[in-house]
């Protein structure tokens, strides 16, 4: 069991490994265990794990028994360690969302994303870090404090699942699970050079998932590669009768599923465009900006035909006009998108109100006013508390947004008919994930979000290499597709990855 490298290992080669009798599932969890221990709280201090499961390696002892009895694996993701993010119901640990508030509390039932990983085998190896309550980018909480980016560690690590990403891309498990309103799955896995998958939404359940907006919440997968993030999307993706959004995803999934859509040539005949619009102009963007050239030239060398979105096309998809009936071309842009179309902060306090109001009578808070007056929540997200506090679902900009998102969607799907596209590429972030005390600035993730469209963020390259930065820090793209297209997304990503070869494991002890 000495030989199997368990560094950057996938799902394949761990079952390989158990199949030929290389290793067992305990020696798995012990290794990520160790990697844990030695990293996490001590070590470079990554800061990323809230609670680890005390009986992970009691449930790889079974799993291991019922390999030995049967010579079968139990499912398709047996023995699998998985970082799971902490505002994802789990009946056995506590399920915090990163809040003192809710310290210790333990969900009756796991949630639906969780119940079918454990039923595909996996094992729940730890519950991460996130923003608290999941309402920025930075990964910071009163639970845990600054999750740091293991590339460089006076960096963020991208948010809000950026305890996950931070944690997978360090080793700490084999592939994790985000949730994304705005940003938080493809933003960490931009920043930790990972492959993020927001799902069309209504393919993954996010019943018994702390809310945010449930509008634009899913749940999707943070993994190393292209190739174990479709897998877990395999295992996660499918109807859930406590959650009406999936009745939409039903005979939508592809029959052979989805990990059967890696194609080395994936690229090869692809019409893609370039939002230029979502490229930044200054000197800040100059490293991502040469990351995403190089990373277009090698579209192009595999055979996909490159189409540039300048500001005349992209403008069909805004839904403001002037009086003139002109688009207003000075305001289209992600974080207008944010501050006018989408409703997270709209729908923040009445989800969270019925979520907190449902929870069993000695469960610590059972709502926003008990959080606040409990003062145990990081005072970062106060601001983004105070201005929830402020809105609801029953205004007439509320009712705006949602007539904004009615009036995108077929603009959307217009654009990418007349312009013939597979795809649409776009850098995740226009400029390098923030430093420790900043705030995010210029993702462009929104578009996804709002739409509801599909979309993957996978590694596209690094910045150049600094002290703080031995490797530099990762840059991602991001590729978004009509509905229910992630079959297409995932032969354009894997052609990409399989092409570039980007992926690095940051520079940590082995």
């Amino acid at each position: 069991m000495q030989n199997f490298n368990y560094m950057e290992a996938t799902v394949a080669g761990i079952h390989a490994a158990i199949l030929a009798g290389e290793i067992t599932c305990r020696s798995l969890i012990d290794f990520y265990l160790g990697r844990i221990a030695a990293c996490d709280k001590q070590g470079l201090r990554i800061n990323s794990v809230i609670t680890i499961n005390p009986r992970a390696g009691e449930e790889a002892d079974k799993l291991d028994a019922v390999f030995k009895q049967t010579g079968k694996l139990s499912g398709a993701l047996h023995g699998i360690p998985v970082l799971l993010k902490d505002n994802i119901n789990t009946f056995d640990m506590p399920t915090t969302s990163a809040s003192l508030s809710l310290k210790n509390f333990t969900p009756a039932q796991d949630a639906f994303v969780c119940a079918k990983l454990k039923a595909a085998g996996a094992i729940i190896l730890a519950k991460m870090n996130l923003h608290e309550f999941a309402m920025w980018g930075e990964t910071v909480s009163s639970m845990l404090g600054q999750t740091l980016n293991p590339y460089d560690l006076t960096r963020t690590p991208g948010g809000s699942s950026g305890g996950t990403g931070a944690g997978i891309a360090a080793n700490f498990g084999v592939i994790g699970i985000g949730t994304d309103t705005i940003n938080s799955i493809r933003s960490p896995a931009s920043a930790n050079c990972l492959v993020g998958i927001r799902p069309t939404m209504g393919l993954v359940s996010d019943n018994g998932i702390f809310p945010y907006a449930p509008t634009q919440d899913t749940a999707g997968p943070i993994c190393r590669t292209v190739e174990d993030a479709a897998l877990t999307l395999d295992v996660i993706a499918g109807h859930d009768s406590g959650d009406a959004k999936t009745d939409w995803c039903l005979g939508q999934m592809p029959a052979g599923g989805y990990a059967s859509f890696q194609k080395k040539d994936g690229l090869k005949g692809k019409r893609i465009g370039v939002l230029e619009r979502f490229f930044g102009k200054g000197e800040i963007h100059a490293q991502v900006n040469r990351v995403m050239d190089d990373a277009l030239k090698i579209f192009s060398h595999k055979g996909a035909e490159m189409v540039p979105l300048a500001d005349d096309a992209v403008l069909q998809i805004c839904p403001v006009k002037l009086a003139a009936g002109k688009f207003d071309t000075g305001k289209f842009d992600a974080a207008w998108i944010v501050s006018n179309v989408s409703v997270h902060l709209d729908e923040f306090k009445e989800n969270v109100n019925a979520y907190l109001g449902a929870l069993p009578p000695g469960a610590p808070v059972h709502s926003l006013d008990e959080v606040i007056a409990s003062g145990k929540y990081h005072p970062g997200i106060k601001a983004n508390i105070d201005a929830a506090m402020a809105l609801s679902t029953s205004t007439p900009e509320y009712k705006k947004k949602l007539a904004y998102i009615a009036e995108m969607q077929p603009r959307m799907i217009k654009l990418m008919s007349d312009f013939k596209l597979d795809a649409i590429i776009f850098p995740h972030q226009q400029q390098l994930v923030c430093k420790v005390g900043e705030s995010q600035k210029e993702r462009n993730g929104v578009l996804a979000s709002v739409t509801g469209f599909p979309s993957i963020a996978l590694p596209a390259g690094f910045s150049d290499p600094t002290p703080d930065a031995p490797l530099g820090v990762p840059v991602g793209m991001e590729i978004l597709g009509r509905p229910w297209s992630e079959p297409l997304l995932l032969e354009i990503a894997y052609g990409f990855e399989q092409a570039a070869a980007v992926r690095k494991a940051p520079l940590m002890p082995v």
